[in-house]
């Protein structure tokens, strides 16, 4: 009876130790099979690395935009408005340098030479309330072309021999262009306002002669300044030089 027993435990230690052998081959089996599984992806950084699916794709433009399927990119942003040709900008153009010369409805001329004279111009001189003793002398351009009223007029009342003096500090800045139509002024201060002038006397005729553009006398036709009614001159007779604008030939 007692051997038995212990051949009946002896059979069951015999299958618990094959079971046991059993499953060990069968866990060595199933862990082989994942190694060869896992050694068949290669490491990174191999040769053996495959490209993934989005390495031949286009990279995405600034903006994220991808290229367009037809493989033609488009022109570059250069920052210039379309429809221009030259592709620099060009700036801000230059004045025309011969526009202070045009004349005749914007004809270019060229350079003025031609002196203001009794030929092309014309003369008034009229008296002026303000400042006292003083009068307007006025050259208006009767002619087709400009001309240029050169330093100040030559002035002669009555029989004098001589014309009056120049006030200097009313030279303007350049030589005064008068376009046809157009006048330029000069001030004239007739006598002293306080009497301190000698060999004052009174006349109805005056003459103006004009200068040429070297400044070494008269040139051209003198022109006849009429006189509405005598005017009074002495020793401080004086003109200023041609002025563009009225108010500045009478302030001196």
């Amino acid at each position: 009876m007692r051997h038995l027993r212990l051949n009946r435990a002896a059979r069951t230690s015999a299958l618990g130790t094959a079971a046991l052998i059993a499953a060990l081959s069968l866990t060595a089996c199933q862990d082989g099979g994942q190694a060869a599984a896992d050694a068949s992806v290669a490491t990174p950084g191999t040769s053996d690395t495959q490209p993934s699916a989005d390495a031949g794709a286009p990279a995405p433009r600034a903006g994220g935009a991808a290229g367009s399927d037809s493989g033609e990119d488009s022109a570059p942003d250069t920052g210039q408005a379309s429809g221009s040709s030259s592709g620099s900008a060009t700036g801000p153009t230059k004045a025309d340098p011969a526009a202070a010369t045009r004349q005749d409805g914007g004809k270019d001329t060229g350079p003025v030479t031609r002196a203001c004279d009794g030929g092309n111009s014309k003369v008034t001189l009229t008296p002026v309330p303000r400042p006292l003793n003083h009068m307007l002398l006025t050259v208006t351009n009767t002619g087709s072309t400009a001309c240029n009223a050169y330093y100040y007029p030559f002035l002669r009342f009555g029989e004098a021999q001589s014309t009056p003096p120049v006030i200097e500090e009313s030279k303007p800045q350049a030589v005064v262009t008068v376009l046809p139509g157009e006048s330029a002024y000069a001030g004239v201060m007739t006598s002293s306002a306080d009497g301190s002038g000698t060999g004052g006397y009174s006349t109805r005729k005056a003459v103006v002669h004009f200068q040429g553009r070297d400044g070494s006398g008269s040139t051209g036709p003198s022109a006849n300044a009429p006189l509405s009614k005598a005017v009074y001159v002495d020793s401080t007779l004086a003109v200023t030089y041609w002025q563009t604008d009225m108010d500045d030939s009478l302030m001196y």
